[in-house]
């Protein structure tokens, strides 16, 4: 057997006739587990955060998107859709035109995003499940009717199916040279709104949905030109080769984006929390052990006839020192395993029976991840291995004599 290993693991079962010291090791075992245990809730908190946050986004980003490279437009080809359509790992896609133009409804105005999209478009995005009208339909091919934002409606103090009042849209007409009469420099349509979505704040402000036969009309493009593709891909397809395939496709002259680097700046305010926060709790478990650390050096000192016996026996003293390692590394080996299940009944408890809210309706989110429990476990070990080294160091030659 490992000799320091037997020792290490007598001295941790083994109660001190020193009650001091047993007091000294209870509140060490305690800190880690506290550690462990809150480390673990926060960071499935914050994981929970992230994916609700993400939710919105989600509803209405595609898995892939495509947009031209030199422009705001770019034209595709009937064979170049026939190519995308035998890309393996592609269900679905959905051409789309998005452009800023101007609405005004009675007396208001408001500068935002028309999106023009095709029929597939509910196939590509789940939008159609946050959508409120009499019908619950979508908007219908080659008609005048538009979906507006709960905040474009609210803003404009807009119903659907307002007859009598439509939504009237103004997009500048394209061209150069001096515009002689400011009339002629806009294209104006009438819309009429016939449904309302909601799903966040901001994205409930910024489009106005409408057929893409309507978009391009307003805009003045071509039957075949466009804004960009958005490509609705199976569980697990390879994006990486879709990617490529595209940008054969269309010769390298478009910019192809996953959803994560759609909201390229929502990911990174997400990662940057949850590493913010894992770096304090971190740091708190690092103070949580410098009681490990004395715990360690009081044994070292209580046990300091039973080593100098040891040492005169033969036993070096790197072994010596080795006894004390192993004890603080399995302390926090234990201590972190029981705060992690104890984390991980907490983090079950309130996914089943939502036990903290934050509105009457709405619980704090949280996520079990098997990737938090090994940040977690790694993080205990490595700090508290790193706490033993340095009271182990303790035990010398010099001590002994």
């Amino acid at each position: 057997m490992n000799f320091p290993l037997y020792i290490a693991k007598r001295y941790i079962f083994s109660r001190s006739k020193n009650n001091a010291i047993n007091i000294i090791n209870r509140i060490a075992s305690m800190g880690i587990i506290v550690g462990a245990m809150a480390l673990f809730v926060v960071l499935s908190v914050f994981g929970g955060l992230k994916v609700f946050s993400l939710s919105f986004t989600n509803e209405i980003d595609p898995d892939l998107k495509i947009t031209s490279t030199y422009g705001k437009s770019f034209l595709i080809t009937p064979n170049q859709e026939s190519e995308i359509k035998k890309i393996d790992g592609i269900v679905s896609y959905s051409k789309i035109i998005e452009e800023r133009v101007l609405f005004l409804f009675k007396d208001k105005q408001q500068v935002t995003y028309l999106k023009g999209v095709d029929r597939n478009y509910t196939i590509v995005n789940a939008i159609k499940k946050k959508l409120f009208n009499e019908e619950g339909e979508w908007l219908k091919p080659d008609t005048y009717q538009v979906i507006v934002g709960y905040g474009i409606a609210r803003d404009f103090s807009m119903g659907i199916l307002d007859f009598e009042n439509p939504l009237q849209v103004f997009a500048p007409k394209p061209g150069t040279g001096a515009i002689e009469n400011p009339d002629q420099a806009f294209n104006k349509v009438d819309v009429l709104p016939v449904g309302i979505y909601s799903i966040s704040e901001d994205i409930d402000s910024k489009y106005v949905f409408a057929d893409l036969g309507l978009a391009q009309e307003l805009l003045m493009y071509k039957p075949n030109q466009i804004s960009g593709v958005e490509f609705k891909l199976k569980p697990n397809a390879d994006e990486n080769a879709i990617d490529a395939k595209l940008k054969t496709i269309f010769k390298n002259k478009i910019t192809v984006k996953n959803r994560a680097q759609l909201n390229e700046s929502l990911y990174k305010m997400l990662n940057t929390e949850n590493i913010v926060v894992y770096l304090i709790f971190t740091l708190v478990i690092i103070v949580a052990l410098f009681n490990l650390v004395g715990a360690l050096i009081m044994m070292i000192l209580e046990k300091k006839g039973n080593l100098k016996t040891l040492f005169n026996l033969g036993t070096e003293i790197k072994s010596l020192r080795k006894i004390f390692l192993l004890q603080g590394t399995l302390l926090s080996l234990f201590g972190g395993i029981i705060g992690l299940i104890l984390g991980i009944i907490l983090v079950v408890l309130q996914q089943r029976y939502e036990l903290i809210m934050i509105t009457p309706t709405l619980a704090y989110p949280v996520v079990f991840t098997l990737n938090n429990v090994l940040i977690v476990l790694g993080t205990i070990v490595s700090l508290g291995f790193i706490a033993s080294l340095i009271a182990s160091s303790r035990v010398s030659k010099k001590l002994l004599d």
